[in-house]
Protein backbone atom coordinates (compact mmCIF):
# COMPACT_ATOMS: atom_id res chain seq x y z
CA UNK A 1 0.00 0.00 0.00
CA UNK A 2 1.40 3.10 -0.97
CA UNK A 3 1.40 6.32 2.06
CA UNK A 4 1.05 9.67 0.48
CA UNK A 5 3.25 12.24 2.86
CA UNK A 6 3.24 15.95 1.67
CA UNK A 7 5.83 17.82 2.27
CA UNK A 8 5.86 21.70 1.61
CA UNK A 9 8.39 24.29 1.67
CA UNK A 10 7.56 27.60 2.69
CA UNK A 11 9.60 30.38 2.69
CA UNK A 12 10.28 34.14 2.02
CA UNK A 13 13.62 35.94 2.46
CA UNK A 14 14.36 39.26 3.81
CA UNK A 15 16.07 40.54 0.15
CA UNK A 16 18.58 42.67 0.30
CA UNK A 17 17.98 45.96 -1.00
CA UNK A 18 19.43 47.79 -3.97
CA UNK A 19 22.74 48.98 -1.71
CA UNK A 20 25.54 51.50 -3.93
CA UNK A 21 28.80 51.78 -2.80
CA UNK A 22 27.84 55.34 -1.15
CA UNK A 23 25.73 53.84 1.48
CA UNK A 24 28.45 51.97 2.88
CA UNK A 25 29.08 53.36 6.39
CA UNK A 26 25.55 55.28 6.57
CA UNK A 27 23.11 52.92 6.07
CA UNK A 28 22.53 49.79 8.15
CA UNK A 29 18.91 48.86 6.86
CA UNK A 30 20.43 46.57 4.18
CA UNK A 31 16.50 44.67 4.23
CA UNK A 32 14.27 47.80 3.81
CA UNK A 33 13.35 48.89 0.72
CA UNK A 34 9.84 51.18 0.74
CA UNK A 35 9.71 52.28 -2.94
CA UNK A 36 7.44 50.16 -5.46
CA UNK A 37 10.51 47.94 -6.83
CA UNK A 38 10.17 44.25 -6.86
CA UNK A 39 13.29 44.15 -3.55
CA UNK A 40 9.95 45.16 -1.27
CA UNK A 41 9.79 42.43 1.06
CA UNK A 42 6.22 43.54 2.94
CA UNK A 43 4.74 43.66 -1.44
CA UNK A 44 6.40 40.20 -2.06
CA UNK A 45 4.68 38.76 1.18
CA UNK A 46 1.45 39.94 1.17
CA UNK A 47 1.21 39.66 -2.68
CA UNK A 48 2.63 35.90 -2.51
CA UNK A 49 -0.22 35.46 0.91
CA UNK A 50 -3.04 36.78 -1.08
CA UNK A 51 -2.15 34.29 -4.16
CA UNK A 52 -1.04 31.39 -2.24
CA UNK A 53 -0.94 31.01 1.21
CA UNK A 54 -4.30 32.10 2.43
CA UNK A 55 -6.19 30.28 -0.17
CA UNK A 56 -4.30 27.05 -0.10
CA UNK A 57 -4.81 27.24 3.93
CA UNK A 58 -8.22 27.54 3.41
CA UNK A 59 -8.11 24.07 0.69
CA UNK A 60 -6.47 22.35 3.14
CA UNK A 61 -7.89 22.79 6.23
CA UNK A 62 -11.51 22.16 4.86
CA UNK A 63 -9.69 18.74 3.28
CA UNK A 64 -8.21 17.68 6.68
CA UNK A 65 -11.62 18.22 7.96
CA UNK A 66 -13.58 16.36 5.87
CA UNK A 67 -11.42 13.59 5.15
CA UNK A 68 -9.73 12.44 8.71
CA UNK A 69 -7.06 10.36 7.05
CA UNK A 70 -5.52 13.59 5.48
CA UNK A 71 -2.13 14.63 6.27
CA UNK A 72 0.42 17.20 5.28
CA UNK A 73 3.70 18.60 6.52
CA UNK A 74 5.14 21.86 6.75
CA UNK A 75 8.77 23.34 7.17
CA UNK A 76 8.64 27.09 7.47
CA UNK A 77 11.92 29.37 7.76
CA UNK A 78 12.01 31.17 10.64
CA UNK A 79 12.60 34.27 8.68
CA UNK A 80 9.54 33.37 6.71
CA UNK A 81 7.50 33.12 10.44
CA UNK A 82 9.17 36.53 11.17
CA UNK A 83 7.44 38.34 7.81
CA UNK A 84 4.14 36.25 8.55
CA UNK A 85 4.21 38.16 11.72
CA UNK A 86 5.14 41.44 11.01
CA UNK A 87 3.14 41.36 7.41
CA UNK A 88 0.08 39.28 7.42
CA UNK A 89 -0.72 37.94 10.66
CA UNK A 90 -3.41 36.11 9.03
CA UNK A 91 -1.30 33.71 7.04
CA UNK A 92 0.39 32.73 10.53
CA UNK A 93 -3.13 32.20 12.26
CA UNK A 94 -4.12 30.12 9.15
CA UNK A 95 -1.21 27.98 10.14
CA UNK A 96 -2.54 28.12 13.33
CA UNK A 97 -6.03 26.73 12.20
CA UNK A 98 -4.06 23.44 10.92
CA UNK A 99 -1.90 22.74 13.47
CA UNK A 100 -5.33 22.40 15.82
CA UNK A 101 -6.51 19.69 13.25
CA UNK A 102 -3.90 17.26 15.11
CA UNK A 103 -3.27 16.23 11.34
CA UNK A 104 -0.31 18.42 10.55
CA UNK A 105 3.57 18.10 11.21
CA UNK A 106 5.93 20.76 11.18
CA UNK A 107 9.21 19.86 10.59
CA UNK A 108 13.08 21.29 11.41
CA UNK A 109 15.16 23.24 9.35
CA UNK A 110 17.45 26.19 9.55
CA UNK A 111 16.10 29.50 11.03
CA UNK A 112 17.73 31.74 8.11
CA UNK A 113 17.01 29.17 5.66
CA UNK A 114 20.95 29.10 5.23
CA UNK A 115 23.82 26.89 3.90
CA UNK A 116 25.56 27.18 7.30
CA UNK A 117 25.74 23.11 6.54
CA UNK A 118 28.66 23.95 3.86
CA UNK A 119 30.11 25.71 6.26
CA UNK A 120 29.66 25.75 10.19
CA UNK A 121 28.45 23.13 12.44
CA UNK A 122 28.65 25.37 15.13
CA UNK A 123 26.39 27.98 13.58
CA UNK A 124 24.06 25.53 12.00
CA UNK A 125 23.21 23.87 15.21
CA UNK A 126 22.27 27.20 16.58
CA UNK A 127 20.51 27.87 14.10
CA UNK A 128 18.40 24.40 13.94
CA UNK A 129 17.75 25.28 18.07
CA UNK A 130 16.79 29.03 16.71
CA UNK A 131 14.17 27.42 14.58
CA UNK A 132 13.05 24.35 16.67
CA UNK A 133 12.29 26.95 19.39
CA UNK A 134 9.95 29.41 17.23
CA UNK A 135 7.85 26.73 15.78
CA UNK A 136 7.25 25.36 19.83
CA UNK A 137 6.42 29.29 20.23
CA UNK A 138 3.90 29.54 17.94
CA UNK A 139 2.72 26.04 17.24
CA UNK A 140 2.95 24.34 20.50
CA UNK A 141 4.83 21.45 19.19
CA UNK A 142 8.53 20.10 18.79
CA UNK A 143 9.80 19.05 15.20
CA UNK A 144 10.80 15.66 15.42
CA UNK A 145 12.07 15.50 11.55
CA UNK A 146 14.42 17.44 9.88
CA UNK A 147 15.06 18.91 6.42
CA UNK A 148 18.11 21.04 5.41
CA UNK A 149 17.93 24.40 3.35
CA UNK A 150 16.79 23.09 -0.16
CA UNK A 151 17.08 19.32 0.83
CA UNK A 152 20.78 19.87 0.68
CA UNK A 153 22.04 16.53 2.03
CA UNK A 154 25.45 13.97 2.47
CA UNK A 155 26.10 11.49 5.32
CA UNK A 156 27.71 14.07 7.17
CA UNK A 157 24.40 16.31 7.51
CA UNK A 158 22.55 13.24 8.27
CA UNK A 159 24.94 12.40 10.93
CA UNK A 160 24.48 16.10 12.78
CA UNK A 161 20.65 15.45 12.25
CA UNK A 162 20.80 12.33 14.68
CA UNK A 163 22.70 14.26 16.71
CA UNK A 164 20.63 16.60 17.33
CA UNK A 165 17.80 14.10 18.21
CA UNK A 166 15.96 13.76 14.94
CA UNK A 167 14.32 10.68 14.05
CA UNK A 168 14.46 11.12 10.07
CA UNK A 169 15.40 13.46 7.89
CA UNK A 170 14.56 14.15 4.13
CA UNK A 171 16.40 13.99 0.54
CA UNK A 172 16.29 14.26 -3.10
CA UNK A 173 15.82 10.71 -4.35
CA UNK A 174 18.93 10.91 -6.89
CA UNK A 175 19.07 8.79 -9.47
CA UNK A 176 22.46 8.03 -9.64
CA UNK A 177 22.75 7.64 -5.85
CA UNK A 178 20.25 5.24 -5.71
CA UNK A 179 21.03 3.14 -8.90
CA UNK A 180 18.10 0.20 -9.39
CA UNK A 181 16.76 1.05 -5.77
CA UNK A 182 13.08 2.73 -5.60
CA UNK A 183 12.57 6.40 -3.67
CA UNK A 184 9.38 4.97 -2.49
CA UNK A 185 10.72 3.06 0.43
CA UNK A 186 12.06 4.45 3.69
CA UNK A 187 16.62 4.11 3.90
CA UNK A 188 18.92 4.41 6.89
CA UNK A 189 21.38 7.12 6.51
CA UNK A 190 24.70 5.52 6.68
CA UNK A 191 26.91 5.76 9.53
CA UNK A 192 23.90 6.63 11.67
CA UNK A 193 22.10 3.95 13.98
CA UNK A 194 18.52 5.44 14.01
CA UNK A 195 17.64 8.15 11.92
CA UNK A 196 15.59 7.52 8.79
CA UNK A 197 15.57 8.76 5.28
CA UNK A 198 12.61 9.56 3.22
CA UNK A 199 13.70 10.65 -0.29
CA UNK A 200 11.18 12.96 -2.60
CA UNK A 201 9.69 10.98 -5.53
CA UNK A 202 10.44 13.60 -7.54
CA UNK A 203 8.65 12.20 -10.75
CA UNK A 204 5.56 12.67 -9.56
CA UNK A 205 6.36 15.96 -7.16
CA UNK A 206 7.37 18.19 -10.47
CA UNK A 207 4.81 16.75 -12.43
CA UNK A 208 2.60 19.15 -10.38
CA UNK A 209 5.95 21.80 -9.18
CA UNK A 210 6.73 22.27 -12.71
CA UNK A 211 4.50 20.36 -15.08
CA UNK A 212 1.42 21.04 -14.32
CA UNK A 213 -0.02 24.20 -16.71
CA UNK A 214 2.86 22.76 -19.52
CA UNK A 215 0.73 22.47 -22.48
CA UNK A 216 3.60 20.73 -24.62
CA UNK A 217 3.33 18.12 -21.88
CA UNK A 218 2.05 14.78 -22.99
CA UNK A 219 -0.04 14.32 -19.78
CA UNK A 220 -1.80 17.87 -19.61
CA UNK A 221 -4.21 18.76 -18.52
CA UNK A 222 -3.29 16.74 -15.26
CA UNK A 223 -6.36 16.31 -12.80
CA UNK A 224 -6.40 14.73 -9.56
CA UNK A 225 -8.19 11.43 -10.51
CA UNK A 226 -5.11 10.74 -13.01
CA UNK A 227 -2.70 12.06 -10.31
CA UNK A 228 -4.66 9.37 -7.23
CA UNK A 229 -4.41 6.48 -10.42
CA UNK A 230 -0.95 7.07 -11.00
CA UNK A 231 -0.35 6.74 -6.80
CA UNK A 232 -2.05 3.59 -6.88
CA UNK A 233 -0.44 1.86 -9.60
CA UNK A 234 2.31 1.81 -6.86
CA UNK A 235 0.88 -0.65 -5.18
CA UNK A 236 2.84 -3.56 -4.31
CA UNK A 237 6.21 -1.27 -5.55
CA UNK A 238 6.56 0.53 -2.75
CA UNK A 239 5.58 2.21 0.86
CA UNK A 240 5.60 5.67 0.39
CA UNK A 241 5.32 8.01 -2.29
CA UNK A 242 7.13 11.24 -0.56
CA UNK A 243 5.29 14.31 -2.54
CA UNK A 244 7.99 17.31 -1.58
CA UNK A 245 7.55 20.83 -3.38
CA UNK A 246 7.82 24.56 -2.80
CA UNK A 247 4.34 25.57 -1.16
CA UNK A 248 4.63 28.33 -3.40
CA UNK A 249 3.38 26.23 -6.05
CA UNK A 250 -0.10 26.52 -5.27
CA UNK A 251 -1.52 29.84 -6.61
CA UNK A 252 2.39 31.47 -7.25
CA UNK A 253 4.48 29.22 -9.46
CA UNK A 254 1.03 27.38 -10.96
CA UNK A 255 -1.42 30.29 -11.16
CA UNK A 256 -4.90 29.83 -9.85
CA UNK A 257 -6.27 30.12 -13.74
CA UNK A 258 -4.40 26.34 -14.27
CA UNK A 259 -6.88 24.72 -12.02
CA UNK A 260 -4.11 24.01 -9.66
CA UNK A 261 -6.49 24.97 -6.36
CA UNK A 262 -8.98 22.59 -8.10
CA UNK A 263 -6.45 20.24 -8.21
CA UNK A 264 -5.23 20.78 -4.66
CA UNK A 265 -8.92 20.59 -3.25
CA UNK A 266 -9.53 17.17 -4.96
CA UNK A 267 -6.65 15.75 -4.55
CA UNK A 268 -7.19 14.10 -1.11
CA UNK A 269 -10.44 12.46 -1.92
CA UNK A 270 -9.38 10.86 -5.43
CA UNK A 271 -6.59 9.29 -3.67
CA UNK A 272 -8.82 7.98 -0.32
CA UNK A 273 -11.08 6.29 -3.13
CA UNK A 274 -8.86 5.06 -5.66
CA UNK A 275 -8.07 2.34 -3.50
CA UNK A 276 -8.94 1.17 0.18
CA UNK A 277 -5.13 0.67 0.60
CA UNK A 278 -3.73 4.21 -0.11
CA UNK A 279 -3.80 6.36 3.15
CA UNK A 280 -1.62 9.56 3.90
CA UNK A 281 1.07 9.70 6.57
CA UNK A 282 3.14 12.50 8.14
CA UNK A 283 7.09 12.06 7.77
CA UNK A 284 7.39 11.00 11.56
CA UNK A 285 4.59 8.57 10.90
CA UNK A 286 6.34 7.00 7.90
CA UNK A 287 9.25 6.82 10.42
CA UNK A 288 7.96 5.01 12.92
CA UNK A 289 5.27 2.97 10.69
CA UNK A 290 8.25 1.60 7.81
CA UNK A 291 10.92 -0.22 8.20
CA UNK A 292 14.09 0.60 6.56
CA UNK A 293 14.90 -1.06 3.06
CA UNK A 294 18.57 -0.11 3.14
CA UNK A 295 21.40 2.27 3.51
CA UNK A 296 21.52 5.75 1.72
CA UNK A 297 24.95 6.59 1.28
CA UNK A 298 25.70 10.10 -0.23
CA UNK A 299 29.60 11.13 0.30
CA UNK A 300 28.82 14.06 -1.86
CA UNK A 301 26.32 17.09 -1.43
CA UNK A 302 22.83 16.80 -3.46
CA UNK A 303 19.97 19.08 -3.16
CA UNK A 304 16.53 18.79 -4.82
CA UNK A 305 17.57 22.39 -6.98
CA UNK A 306 17.73 22.02 -10.95
CA UNK A 307 18.49 19.06 -13.31
CA UNK A 308 21.91 18.72 -11.66
CA UNK A 309 20.41 17.94 -8.10
CA UNK A 310 23.98 19.33 -6.75
CA UNK A 311 24.65 22.41 -5.34
CA UNK A 312 25.60 24.27 -8.25
CA UNK A 313 22.43 26.71 -7.41
CA UNK A 314 24.20 28.89 -5.10
CA UNK A 315 28.19 27.49 -6.03
CA UNK A 316 29.10 27.52 -9.54
CA UNK A 317 30.51 31.09 -10.33
CA UNK A 318 33.03 33.53 -8.52
CA UNK A 319 30.64 35.64 -7.40
CA UNK A 320 28.62 33.31 -5.50
CA UNK A 321 31.95 31.50 -4.01
CA UNK A 322 33.24 34.73 -3.15
CA UNK A 323 29.96 36.10 -1.14
CA UNK A 324 29.34 33.01 0.45
CA UNK A 325 33.26 32.69 1.80
CA UNK A 326 33.06 36.34 2.91
CA UNK A 327 29.55 35.76 5.09
CA UNK A 328 30.90 32.90 6.73
CA UNK A 329 34.48 34.21 7.39
CA UNK A 330 32.78 36.50 9.71
CA UNK A 331 31.51 34.42 11.95
CA UNK A 332 33.79 34.35 14.95
CA UNK A 333 34.04 38.14 14.83
CA UNK A 334 30.10 38.75 14.52
CA UNK A 335 29.67 36.64 17.61
CA UNK A 336 31.84 37.38 19.76
CA UNK A 337 30.54 41.48 19.22
CA UNK A 338 27.18 40.29 21.14
CA UNK A 339 25.31 42.61 19.30
CA UNK A 340 21.91 40.80 18.74
CA UNK A 341 21.15 43.27 15.86
CA UNK A 342 24.76 42.76 14.24
CA UNK A 343 24.15 38.80 14.30
CA UNK A 344 20.86 39.03 13.44
CA UNK A 345 21.87 41.31 10.26
CA UNK A 346 24.87 38.62 9.69
CA UNK A 347 22.23 35.59 9.84
CA UNK A 348 19.54 37.22 7.01
CA UNK A 349 22.96 37.69 5.24
CA UNK A 350 23.71 33.76 4.75
CA UNK A 351 19.85 33.03 3.79
CA UNK A 352 20.41 30.97 0.73
CA UNK A 353 18.50 32.85 -2.07
CA UNK A 354 20.46 36.26 -1.73
CA UNK A 355 23.52 33.22 -3.82
CA UNK A 356 20.57 31.47 -5.97
CA UNK A 357 19.97 35.37 -7.04
CA UNK A 358 23.82 35.28 -8.15
CA UNK A 359 23.15 32.45 -10.15
CA UNK A 360 24.47 32.95 -13.77
CA UNK A 361 23.59 28.97 -15.12
CA UNK A 362 21.53 29.27 -18.36
CA UNK A 363 20.16 26.32 -20.81
CA UNK A 364 17.43 23.52 -18.68
CA UNK A 365 17.71 26.20 -15.53
CA UNK A 366 18.18 29.48 -16.82
CA UNK A 367 14.40 30.52 -17.04
CA UNK A 368 13.53 29.03 -13.52
CA UNK A 369 16.59 31.34 -11.84
CA UNK A 370 15.19 34.72 -13.98
CA UNK A 371 11.84 33.96 -12.59
CA UNK A 372 13.11 33.90 -9.01
CA UNK A 373 15.36 36.86 -9.80
CA UNK A 374 14.10 40.28 -8.13
CA UNK A 375 17.08 42.25 -9.15
CA UNK A 376 18.15 42.96 -12.97
CA UNK A 377 20.71 40.59 -13.24
CA UNK A 378 22.64 38.13 -11.20
CA UNK A 379 25.92 40.81 -11.46
CA UNK A 380 23.19 43.19 -9.79
CA UNK A 381 22.66 41.29 -6.99
CA UNK A 382 26.09 40.62 -5.97
CA UNK A 383 27.07 44.26 -6.12
CA UNK A 384 24.20 44.91 -3.75
CA UNK A 385 25.11 42.21 -1.53
CA UNK A 386 28.95 42.64 -0.77
CA UNK A 387 28.09 46.70 -0.73
CA UNK A 388 26.07 45.62 2.43
CA UNK A 389 28.62 43.35 3.59
CA UNK A 390 30.93 45.58 3.52
CA UNK A 391 29.18 47.60 5.80
CA UNK A 392 28.47 44.83 8.11
CA UNK A 393 32.04 44.57 8.33
CA UNK A 394 32.96 48.41 9.79
CA UNK A 395 30.05 47.50 12.06
CA UNK A 396 32.03 44.36 13.13
CA UNK A 397 35.03 46.72 13.08
CA UNK A 398 33.48 49.04 15.41
CA UNK A 399 32.45 46.34 18.10
CA UNK A 400 35.39 44.15 18.35
CA UNK A 401 39.55 44.41 16.89
CA UNK A 402 39.83 42.82 13.69
CA UNK A 403 43.52 41.64 12.61
CA UNK A 404 42.27 42.89 9.14
CA UNK A 405 40.09 45.98 8.10
CA UNK A 406 39.98 45.70 4.43
CA UNK A 407 36.97 45.67 2.86
CA UNK A 408 35.26 42.41 1.32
Amino acid sequence: MPSVCFYFQVHQPFRVKRYPIFNIGSDHEYFNDDSESKLNNKKIFQKVAEKCYIPANRILLESLRAHPEFRVSFSLSGVFLEQAELYAPEVLNSFYQLAKTGQVEFLSETYHHSLAALYSFEEFKKQVLMHRDIVQKFFGVRPRVFRNTELIYNNEIAGWAEQLGFEGILAEGVDNVLGWRSPNFVYTAKNTETIKVLLKNYRLSDDVAFRFSSREWAEWPLDAKKFATWITEHNGGGEVINLFMDYETFGEHQWESTGIFNFLRSLPREVLEASPDNNFKTPSEVCTTYPTKGTFDVDRHISWADVERDLSAWRSNAMQHTALDAVYALERDVCASGDTQLIEDWRRMQTSDHFYYMCTKWFADGDVHKYFNPYESPYDAFISYMNALNDLKIRIAQKVVLPHHTMV
